[in-house]
């Protein structure tokens, strides 16, 4: 008998192509050791897709795309090991059933049988070259289509891409922001709204090379409302569907809570919501519901703050609100309480909560050992009269290691860290400008129960835009989002993204035994 034993680089090297998400490198671009397989290993794949930015053809829309630096070991790329990219390509624009023209004979074509109105082209909108150096592409006008993309090799752990659009008049007049997201199969939107003077898309896209088919339900106060939508929605390969909310329902509702979920394959989803009053941006979804939730960076001139929560679960919830500022965590008045009835959207108007400081709100259980899982965002207004304009700020998870947000200007960014629980440390680090300029890095503490308000360092001989990293150094979870103002003829045009952790890393486990095979 003849005793064959397979190393336990090898066993790594296998776990890792089946995974598809981790590169046989340590983070310091070393080879691994036994002892560093347990360690986190970069990524070597990752997947973005960006909406179609709008229809106006007053658009102005900028992507910023950027992988954080890492240390590299220099030496050469082993064989098999993917090639370094990172670049978003042109979807293939598709009707939803919803939009689609009429056939000859009156009658809507079926957007899923229509398929593509066009191929996408080949030539990539936006591709990031090397590490630690952020790029910038810009595109006018209402034709814009969704971007769906891939990174690989050393461009993968991080890769990060903002989306920022201008829309200086109409129905969709405001600054639409929004960090380009990773397919899933599961999202929430709390906030959104079948009001008058509200036109709310869902925009599904579909990276894959099969079609996919997605639901979407609504909940409302009262509970879900009756939808025409019966057989789902069908996002052709590689193609992107914007869905309008009012379509799938005759009911009304002010607050909504949309869940979109697929039956089959997988999709990027995010709401564009435009207020006939209060401008447009975009509302990202909500981070997966936790008895917990935190939502950074209330502005400390909003006019009006809207808190819209909802419970997905069986039980209800009841909700502990508190704002926590720049010197501690308060509650506000006549707002101790939120309950939450399972399967209903509520909702609270907080008014000017943030009364001059910056802030951001935290929902946690009213009894301790109590806690039901929430999903909650926020809709914020700064300005008064013909001069407002509304951003949304859905729950946030934490930092984690590192997160990033791309397309900083030089004026107009305002970076919010919050400690919930116990004090942290983070290091800020401002990349180089797409144009040119020098990296800058800061460390900040934050005190528990505090949310700290930071205008981030702007490299030195800054040229164009550039991205703000925070890493998470020590002490407790760490949430975080970006503002960025471009005010517009007195209007302050502003949007908020939030900082989640980019999941740059993979945890491959170390064997516990020798593993071998058994040769005859």
């Amino acid at each position: 008998m003849k005793r064959t034993t397979i190393s336990l680089i090898a066993v790594t090297t296998a776990l890792a192509a089946v995974t598809g998400f981790a590169s046989l490198t340590v983070p310091d671009g070393t080879e691994p050791t036994r002892g560093d397989l347990a360690l986190p290993l970069p990524v070597e794949r990752s997947s973005l897709l960006c909406p179609a930015p709008s229809s106006s053809e007053l658009a102005e829309t900028r992507y910023t795309s950027f992988t954080p630096a890492r240390k590299q070991s220099g030496g050469q790329k082993d064989a098999g090991e993917p090639a370094d990219s990172a670049e978003l390509r042109p979807s293939a624009a598709v009707l939803a059933d919803t939009d689609a023209a009429p056939a000859k004979d009156g009658k809507k074509k079926d957007a899923a049988k229509e398929g593509a109105k066009k191929p996408a082209p080949e030539k990539p909108v936006v591709a990031v070259k090397e590490p630690g150096k952020p790029v910038s592409a810009e595109v006018d006008g209402g034709e814009a289509p969704a971007l769906v993309g891939t990174a690989t090799g050393s461009l993968a752990p991080g890769w990060t891409t903002q989306q920022t659009t201008s829309v200086t008049a109409g129905s969709g007049r405001g600054l639409l922001g929004v960090s380009c997201t990773g397919p899933d199969t599961d999202f929430w939107f709390p906030g959104a709204s079948l009001a008058e003077g509200r036109q709310d898309y869902v925009h599904l896209t579909n990276p894959d090379e099969a079609g996919a088919v997605a639901d979407i339900e609504l909940y409302g106060k009262d509970g879900a409302l009756r939808t025409t939508l019966t057989e789902g929605i069908p996002v052709p390969a590689g193609s992107s569907v914007p869905v309008l909310l009012p379509t799938l329902t005759a009911d009304k509702a002010d607050e909504v809570t949309v869940h979109v979920t697929t039956r089959t394959g997988r999709v990027g989803a995010v709401v564009r919501a435009a207020d006939e009053t209060d401008g447009s941006d975009w509302l990202a979804a909500s981070a997966d519901p936790a008895g917990t939730v935190v939502l950074p960076g209330i502005p400390s001139d909003a006019t009006s703050v809207q808190l819209v929560a909802f419970a997905p679960g069986d039980d209800d919830a009841a909700l502990k609100v508190q704002l926590a500022g720049p010197t501690g965590t308060i509650t506000p008045a006549g707002h101790e309480l939120l309950h939450v009835k399972s399967g209903m959207t509520a909702s609270v108007d907080l008014a000017d909560i943030a009364k001059g400081e910056a802030g951001s709100l935290i929902l946690s259980p009213a009894e301790k050992g109590r806690a039901t899982p929430v999903v909650a965002a926020l809709r914020v207004v700064r300005g008064k009269g013909a001069e407002k304009e509304i951003a949304f700020v859905p729950a946030a998870a934490p930092v984690g290691e590192r997160a990033t947000a791309a397309d900083n200007r030089a004026k107009g960014s305002v970076l919010s860290l919050t400690a919930p629980g116990e004090a942290a440390e983070v290091r800020v680090t401002a990349s180089a400008g797409t144009e040119g300029g020098a990296q800058a890095v800061k460390t900040y503490k934050v005190k528990a129960g505090t949310t700290l308000a930071i205008t981030p360092l702007v490299p030195a001989g800054l040229k164009g835009s550039y991205a703000v990293t925070v890493e998470t150094l020590s002490g407790g979870p760490v949430h975080a989002s970006r503002a960025l103002e471009i005010a517009d003829d007195g209007i302050p045009m502003f949007t908020i993204q939030n900082l989640p952790d980019d999941r740059g890393t993979v945890v491959v486990p170390e064997a516990e035994q020798d593993l071998s095979v058994l040769d005859d």
